[in-house]
């Protein structure tokens, strides 16, 4: 299969590509610099230069593929305050694709997430359907939404949604931040009572989900890449600071923006997450360690 990968060199596209070729397939990623272009030939993967906002450029790139998976969003914008700018690219993005894809059959995995589905209680792939989710954080949810309706434009549609972290040796992502914060302040913090709960996955079983999305998953499903349904953020934090040989301590939730900035919002978030019905669809069976057994094996606490 020619697959197109948008966000093939970032954070999981780095981990999928390898996974799709060596699963026999063809990739072309799309490259928005020299350096992405670059890592894309390194991993034996074609080059596709362009940005989520050339429509025209995604549309082409689709129509020559066997299939898509759309990993990439503007996550440098998103976190500085543009978060609905991301979003509403990452939309237009969708729609190009449902537009080449048409008709087809050919698959088209799109990447979500996890958090803000079912606050508090364990979320199942059958939730996210309702409305209200798309304000904040949530536009992503109406946008992963879309994508499941292309199903009815003859487009082989399925989402999967990534938890909050998805861990592993080079991860600049949440719990990156979290250790960042923790060694900024002094203090390895949780919100609370830190009983928040996140779920987790490994990069590597996560990349194996979207390649068995791209290869079986049938139209219009939705898939959970957690191998882990809850990860209490108290201990976490428990092992950042031991880590990092710092003290573990709560923080009020009135504070919690001056402690850990953008990531206040997750950080006191309860988002457990259930993957039960998507190993029983595709067989996937998450191998890798575990978040906790990852931090412990001490990759995030190298020095810069």
């Amino acid at each position: 299969m020619h697959v197109f990968v948008t966000g093939a060199s970032g954070w999981i596209g780095s981990a999928l590509v390898p996974e799709l070729v060596a699963a026999g397939h063809r990739v072309t990623g799309l490259a928005r610099s020299d350096a992405s272009a670059a890592a894309l030939t390194a991993a034996g993967a074609g080059v596709r230069r362009g940005t989520l906002d050339d429509l025209g450029v995604l549309g082409d790139a689709a129509a020559a593929s066997d299939g898509v998976v759309h990993l990439a969003f503007k996550h440098d914008i998103a976190f500085s305050g543009g978060f609905q700018d991301a979003a509403d690219a990452d939309r237009r993005a969708v729609e190009a694709f449902g537009d080449a894809l048409a008709g087809s059959d050919r698959p088209f995995v799109l990447a979500s997430g996890l958090l803000g589905l079912a606050p508090g209680r364990v979320a199942t792939e059958r939730d996210g359907t309702d409305p209200s989710l798309e304000a904040g954080f949530g536009t992503r949810h109406g946008t992963a939404r879309l994508a499941l309706s292309l199903a009815s434009r003859g487009v082989r549609s399925s989402v999967v949604r990534l938890p909050p972290t998805v861990h592993g040796e080079g991860d600049k992502g949440f719990i990156a931040t979290l250790v960042g914060v923790a060694r900024d302040q002094g203090v390895s913090g949780y919100v609370g009572d830190g009983s928040q709960r996140w779920p987790a996955g490994h990069v590597l079983d996560a990349a194996r989900l979207f390649r068995l999305a791209l290869e079986q998953a049938p139209a219009g499903s939705v898939l959970h890449a957690n191998a882990e349904e809850g990860v209490p953020l108290r201990a976490v934090a428990e092992v950042i600071g031991r880590r990092l040989g710092v003290a573990t301590a709560s923080v009020d939730p009135g504070d919690a923006a001056g402690h850990f900035g953008w990531l206040a919002g997750p950080a006191g978030t309860d988002a457990p997450a259930s993957s039960a019905l998507t190993r029983e669809l595709l067989g996937w069976r998450p191998t890798r360690p575990g978040l906790i057994d990852d931090l412990e094996e001490g990759h995030y606490f190298k020095a810069a």
